[in-house]
């Protein structure tokens, strides 16, 4: 991307979503990579905000958006009119999910249609914005958000709890604070917090009352710092930011940028008591905090992703020593991804025996539990604990 145009208040920040919205929707790039180069043109965390709370909102109702434009619009929006859609998209948000005030909205997205090039569709954008404002948007099915095979999916899985897992999907995800033990307790922390005029809640699931976003690595040593981890990634820049968490809440462990699934290649032959290994899967557990999963996954993704999980089980089962725990978990909500690839591996591994979880990981899915998006505020994850004997 080019730097953030100039012009008046807030309409560098709408060219600039747009942008996003335009790469993400039309042309299969990643929400998180078009946002880092985005943010890093605006100097105001205010509008750095103002983005993202942009972003998200309409890839989560573009199901809804795209229905008001082909219901209003006489003539339907041309290939080439990727970025005016994408506009139009930026604006619908702000009016309908964000509740801002229309006239700001409204004319910082108009002038932003005449720094994008548009300026003979700015009249168009105008009536569209004004009647979004005047009329509403009209509810829609969330489940149409999904493309149709993994919409099939998902509700042959759970077909009771379906409806509720799509309309999850379409909104925000609350927002979990993990609080480091090693530096107080969580009780310590609300306090402060509501000090602060935050209000907070604890919940009786999670001890530490946390939404782990910043890295399992880091929490396990909070939790245990007599513990020797070994945090292996085969990605060194998802790596490096393991080791950034690390050293901020005071935490060591070795970093190796490795495969898994080879332990050929970085395995020194000593046996590991514990193994956690958090799959790489379909991501549709957490739609609601990466709603452009919905616009990339692919069938074809599903089946390399079954098969890469195969392989990562087989291979940590590898290196985990008699008696040692395996703990096998995806933030996905498919079947093939969870209890079935863990049954699978219960048939073909003799020495390995399942340890029941508690109520506290979801519902019972096999030799595993399964949280569904929304349950309990909580997002979409699977978990399996499996004892070598």
């Amino acid at each position: 991307m080019k730097p953030a145009e100039a012009g008046a208040p807030g309409v560098a920040t709408r060219v600039l979503a747009a942008k996003v919205l335009d790469a993400v929707i039309h042309r299969g790039r990643s929400l998180k990579g078009e946002l880092v180069a985005a943010l890093a043109q605006l100097p105001d965390p205010r509008d750095r905000a103002l983005l993202e709370a942009i972003c998200f909102p309409a890839l989560r109702q573009r199901a809804r958006y795209e229905a008001a434009l082909q219901s209003w619009l006489q003539k339907p929006l041309g290939e080439k009119d990727g970025d005016v859609r994408a506009l139009l998209f930026v604006g619908f948000a702000q009016i309908d999910a964000m509740g801002l005030p229309a006239h700001a909205a409204v004319s910082a997205t108009v002038e932003a249609a005449r720094v994008l090039g548009r300026p003979h569709q700015a009249g168009m954008i105008n009536a569209l914005l004004r009647r979004a404002q005047r009329e509403g948007i009209a509810a829609a099915d969330p489940a149409m958000a999904w493309p149709a095979w993994l919409r099939k999916k998902v509700t042959l899985a759970w077909a009771a709890q379906a409806p509720a897992i799509f309309e999850a999907s379409a909104h925000a995800a609350p927002l979990w604070i993990r609080v480091n033990r090693a530096a107080g307790s969580r009780d310590d922390y609300a306090a402060r917090l509501r000090a602060a005029g935050i209000e907070c809640s604890a919940s009786a699931l999670l001890a530490d009352a946390l939404r782990i976003d910043s890295g399992k690595a880091a929490h396990l040593l909070e939790r245990d710092p007599s513990l020797r981890l070994l945090a292996l990634d085969v990605d060194p820049r998802r790596l490096r930011r393991v080791g950034e968490t690390l050293q901020r809440v005071g935490a060591s462990a070795e970093l190796l940028a490795a495969d898994a699934a080879a332990p050929e290649t970085w395995w020194q032959g000593t046996a590991f008591d514990a193994v956690l290994l958090d799959a790489p899967c379909s991501a549709t557990g957490i739609v609601r905090r990466q709603p452009d999963v919905l616009l990339h996954r692919r069938p074809e993704d599903l089946t390399a992703l079954v098969a890469l999980q195969s392989r990562l089980l087989d291979a940590c089962w590898k290196v985990l020593e008699p008696g040692g725990v395996l703990v096998y978990a995806t933030c996905s909500i498919l079947v093939e991804e969870n209890a079935g690839q863990v049954d699978a591996f219960l048939a073909r591994t003799a020495d390995a025996r399942v340890e029941a979880l508690g109520g506290d990981y979801g519902q019972p899915a096999g030799a595993g539990r399964q949280r569904l998006p929304g349950e309990q505020g909580m997002d979409g994850f699977f978990y399996a604990r499996l004892r070598k004997t």
